[in-house]
């Protein structure tokens, strides 16, 4: 539990805010606010809670109450979007299982997991159209380019290599210990 004045100054710095414009706003003392961040003293009950409200996060994500850190489950947490090879979407439901039973017992699969979501459905949406852009040209019969097909399919073989190596490289770190949201976010969809 000594992190919680570490996690506290982190998100209070993400946020832009300085230490007497947090205790302004929570309507806490600037001294109290010090003492929390240096670990002198654990927030508890009110002074927590009117913290979190500021930061507007959850009391649950700053305490970590049961969570554990699970490296081996993370790094196949990557891994399994590549059940999307094989199982048409397996990329996203197989996933998303994995995130749904897990999130509130692991730290950093809640975020971590929202980020590979929204990176999977994109990647699922860009694949599916490329292909649905090719098939319809070439059914058309309109010539864009050369070899309409053809250049959907380079597209969509292009897309499917970046989703084979990144699971793997952001697997990799995991496995070293390394955290965070890698995968480019283009559009919230799962927060």
């Amino acid at each position: 539990m000594n992190e919680i004045g570490k996690k506290i100054r982190d998100i209070r710095k993400k946020k832009g805010l300085s230490q007497e414009e947090l205790a302004e706003s929570a309507k806490i003392n600037l001294r109290t606010i010090q003492r929390i961040e240096n670990n002198e003293s654990e927030p508890r009950g009110k002074t927590l809670n009117l913290i979190c409200k500021v930061l507007d996060l959850n009391a649950e994500d700053i305490l970590d109450y049961g969570k554990k850190t699970d490296r081996s489950y993370l790094t196949y947490f990557h891994l399994s979007v590549l059940f999307g090879l094989f199982i048409p979407i397996g990329n996203i439901v197989i996933l998303f299982i994995l995130w749904i039973t897990k999130k509130d017992k692991i730290i950093d699969l809640k975020d971590i997991g929202a980020n590979l979501l929204n990176f999977q459905i994109i990647w699922t949406l860009l694949a599916s159209f490329g292909l649905i852009i090719g098939a319809f040209l070439k059914i058309t019969h309109l010539d864009i380019g050369p070899g309409n097909l053809i250049l959907s399919l380079y597209f969509w073989l292009f897309l499917y290599v970046i989703n084979i190596i990144l699971p793997i490289i952001f697997a990799i770190k995991v496995n070293k210990g390394q955290t965070g949201n890698f995968y480019p976010t283009i559009i919230k969809l799962i927060k």
